[in-house]
């Protein structure tokens, strides 16, 4: 790991245990034993810290998703692979969660734009697979339907009360479910496991 990604990685864990404001970049650099001026060599400031934090969870989500989807045969199990993407994100990054939810009005405007586009792009992702599959759904109740399979999957910072491996076989199950008959699957693979620094919510 970096020394870049190790701070985005403690930052992330001090920001959802106390919150944007309540950090300081005396609090990041201690987390990461480097001095201040050490650390503003990476990062000219705390909300440079935060907006590549989500900016870049946004960009891998969508990367991701797009390289297993495409690696797909049909819309089915593109939607399943994108499923198992998510919740292996989710079930790794619960501090980004956290973050990306309590303190998206600290990010700057710019970066705060950039991830709207990103995340809406992630969004359409999974439409476009819906749509596919579900030929009787309009695009407004596919993103519906989209919009409720993450708030499932997001849900990990409060209702992880298994183990890893069998939160992961739940949320499976129950976002799979939720998005209509997949068709029959065995649970998809959970690699491409993402860094500490990465934790994009989407939706």
């Amino acid at each position: 790991m970096s020394r870049r990604d190790e701070i985005l990685g403690r930052a992330a864990e001090l920001f959802a245990a106390r919150g944007f404001h309540g950090v300081s970049m005396a609090d990041v650099g201690a987390a990461c034993g480097i001095s201040g001026p050490a650390l503003y060599r990476h990062f000219t400031s705390k909300d440079a810290i935060l907006a590549e934090m989500l900016v870049s969870i946004s960009e891998q989500l969508l990367r991701v998703g797009r390289e297993r989807a495409a690696s797909a045969g049909d819309p089915g199990t593109a939607l399943r692979e994108l499923v198992a993407w998510h919740v292996d994100f989710a079930l790794h990054n619960k501090a980004l969660i956290v973050v990306q939810d309590r303190d998206w009005s600290s990010l700057p405007e710019d970066a705060r734009e950039r991830v709207r586009t990103l995340q809406r792009e992630y969004v359409e992702l999974w439409v476009e697979h819906l749509l596919a599959l579900h030929q009787q759904l309009d695009a407004p109740r596919a993103r519906a339907m989209a919009h409720a399979a993450f708030g499932l999957v997001n849900s990990t910072p409060h209702s992880t009360f298994l183990s890893e491996p069998e939160m992961a076989a739940l949320l499976s199950d129950m976002a799979c479910a939720a998005l209509g008959n997949l068709g029959p699957h065995e649970h998809p693979r959970h690699q491409d496991r993402p860094s500490r620094r990465h934790a994009q919510h989407a939706g």
